[in-house]
């Protein structure tokens, strides 16, 4: 079903879309974070160590895809509230046409070099088989994640952000109850957890498909329109291809943390793993709420309602922050429960170092509420550069920063280190906003806003 946001009450669509989007996000995380709970418990601790070594590598490209999507779904976003409808079919086909060709590429790429990137990163020698074999079976996986994400964007640039998340439990469900057959019960390690992923993910992507076809004819395409238009690859990419550099700034930056965190042993790489998962549960709804932000304001730049504009960037953030007071109190009240689950009985050190991180965390995750917002509004302005920019600035203090502090306060100094760096983030950001309001024509108000 769509949904129209140039109309109604602003914090209910934003809420009414960003929870479903908190869900599915979260479904999403569940992939990976049952994968270690299951591999920790059934396989053992250097199992689980070649699963966390492996999947920054991992979240480089599907964060690099993701943001491919999100410069496809802002372009959709404004089609659909302009009313454009033939354009915005085009962009949907562009964009499934692209990463059709862009995904078999990346597997390609992704089974030639992984044992080298792996290499680079200083994985011990005891688990370097271990994460190369399970890096290479995800890498198959590729398509089926590409697709998914591209069509759960054109669903949600129409309004639609329920059904990817139905999917996507059902495709957590598979993937939990594939994990217990073949890790726990086959005894395949980490190979039986990277087939789960993957047959997990391809049935997310058929699922949104079949819906489509069943349900949107908003967004059915014939065996005809199936094509690449150039001058919307164009756009899509000049949008995608920042957006994707942006969103693979994160993980390249934790990779170079994973990299300083490797040396320090299995033991070590285990616990960071572990409260690497639990950031990723805290910081995605985050992002979530980020999107539905991005959802709301390109509608309705589309639809020349700048008033609309201006009120769901604050309300956004008055959402932001409240989603912190409710994982801020989560994270206090359950931390080490939330660590137990990662270790089998006796690992007493390394949940003690879990729960000393998540202690700070807790309080530190309000600086990214604060940042997903105001990137929101900048990807629904259309306005990629300083998205980019600000997390270039913000990866690059915390990297710094992690190798000033870890080496000294373990791994409790990449929590100071994430401090650092969203404090950096948001001193470019806020000025540059004031900057933006004041000189851009559709905010200014030296453009006619249309009329409801």
């Amino acid at each position: 079903m769509t949904t129209n946001m140039t109309t109604g009450n602003i914090p209910s669509h934003l809420i009414r879309f960003s929870i479903p989007l908190v869900l599915g996000n979260l479904f999403q995380l569940t992939y990976n974070a049952v994968d270690s709970i299951i591999v920790g418990r059934f396989a053992g601790e250097n199992a689980l160590a070649a699963v966390g070594t492996a999947n920054p590598v991992m979240s480089i490209i599907i964060l690099g895809v993701t943001g491919i999507c999100i410069g496809a779904s802002v372009l959709m976003s404004e089609y659909f509230g302009a009313g454009k409808y033939e354009l915005l079919k085009k962009e949907v086909s562009t964009t499934l046409m692209f990463g059709f060709y862009f995904s078999l590429a990346v597997v390609a790429l992704g089974l030639l070099l992984s044992d080298v990137i792996l290499r680079l990163l200083q994985v011990p020698e005891e688990i370097l088989s271990q994460s190369s074999l399970y890096l290479k079976v995800i890498f198959l996986g590729m398509p089926f994640t590409y697709f998914y994400n591209a069509v759960a964007s054109a669903l949600r640039s129409v309004g639609d952000s329920k059904t990817p998340v139905r999917f996507l439990a059902a495709a957590a469900v598979i993937n939990g109850l594939l994990d217990f057959v073949f890790v726990a019960g086959f005894g395949m390690g980490v190979l039986g957890a990277a087939l789960a992923t993957d047959i997990a993910e391809a049935s997310s992507a058929f699922l949104c498909i079949f819906y489509i076809y069943r349900k949107v004819p908003l967004l059915q395409l014939t065996p005809k329109e199936m094509h690449m238009d150039r001058d919307l690859l164009r756009l899509t990419l000049e949008n995608g291809s920042v957006t994707a550099l942006q969103q693979c700034c994160q993980p390249i930056g934790k990779l170079l943390i994973q990299g300083m965190i490797n040396p320090l042993g299995v033991s070590t790489i285990a616990a960071f793993n572990a409260v690497n998962r639990i950031d990723d549960f805290a910081f995605t709804p985050e992002q979530s709420i980020s999107s539905g932000m991005m959802t709301f304001v390109a509608q309705n730049r589309g639809a020349g309602k700048k008033d609309r504009v201006r009120q769901g960037f604050r309300k956004g953030l008055m959402v932001e922050a409240g989603y912190w007071v409710i994982i801020c109190a989560v994270i206090l009240l359950f931390k080490k429960p939330i660590m137990q689950l990662f270790v089998s009985e006796g690992d007493v050190g390394m949940v003690d170092i879990g729960v000393e991180y998540l202690s700070l965390m807790a309080f530190f995750y309000l600086m990214p509420a604060f940042t997903n917002g105001v990137q929101g509004f900048f990807r629904g302005m259309g306005n990629m550069s300083i998205t980019l920019v600000s997390t270039l600035i913000q990866i690059s203090v915390r990297v710094l920063m992690v190798a000033v502090l870890v080496p000294v306060m373990g791994i409790t100094g990449v929590a100071w280190a994430c401090l650092t760096g969203w404090a950096c983030m948001l001193l470019a950001e806020v000025p540059y906003y004031f900057w933006f309001k004041k000189h851009n024509d559709f905010l200014s108000g030296r453009t006619e806003e249309k009329n409801d």
